[in-house]
């Protein structure tokens, strides 16, 4: 059985949850301590979750083990059979961990500095507000982010944009505070808030 190594409320992990749920793949779950990752250390070679052991192969990093997954269990796919539709998946998939997550990383990082520059976290939280009114458009006549079933380019997106509707009160990692002050949903996101409220329906591993 696969193993996978994880903590809780990670929103990489996350998507790995989502994806394994999805294929009916069952895992060996190895919760760790945040502050001791000696164990995901020797396995990988590096401190973050998750991390997928499948025998002999060893994955890291959300998005490759969710690629991988879909590889080892074709069916149902999560990544369209379409070169031009999965090109167009994967340039979304790498903007959002590439450009979207820059906003409020920085923005934590910010708040944690001795002197944070209110006017810089005042243009962050408007670049995400802003990539809200993406979504929304983007659901506009559509079940999921792309089309009618769900996709990879959900479960990269969905762990993290989750925030605007809800935070578990246990959750007070600093990211995720973020998350949730930074993205407020109003009556001009109502497609968005279903489809959150669709995808928190979801199954995970």
């Amino acid at each position: 059985m696969m193993r996978l190594y994880r903590t809780r409320f990670s929103t990489n992990v996350e998507r790995v949850a989502l994806a394994l749920a999805h294929k009916a793949i069952e895992v060996d779950s190895r919760h760790i301590d945040p502050a001791d990752r000696s164990e995901v250390l020797r396995v990988s070679g590096q401190p973050l979750v998750p991390v997928l052991v499948d025998g002999d192969t060893i994955v890291v990093d959300s998005m490759r083990i969710v690629t991988y997954l879909d590889d080892l269990v074709p069916s149902p796919p999560l990544f369209p059979d379409d070169d031009a539709r999965y090109a167009e998946m994967m340039f979304f998939i790498d903007w959002f961990n590439r450009v979207w997550k820059l906003a409020p990383n920085r923005i934590e990082a910010e708040l944690a500095a001795d002197s944070p520059d209110h006017m810089v976290i005042i243009g962050l939280g408007r670049e995400m507000v802003a990539a809200l009114e993406g979504f929304e458009s983007l659901l506009g006549g559509r079940k999921f982010l792309m089309g009618k079933e769900l996709s990879a380019a959900d479960l990269a997106v969905f762990p993290f944009v989750k925030y605007a509707l809800r935070r578990d009160p246990a959750d007070t990692e600093s990211f995720h505070e973020v998350l949730d002050e930074y993205q407020q949903l109003d009556d001009d996101h109502m497609r968005l808030r279903s489809w959150i409220k669709r995808m928190d329906k979801l199954p995970r591993a």
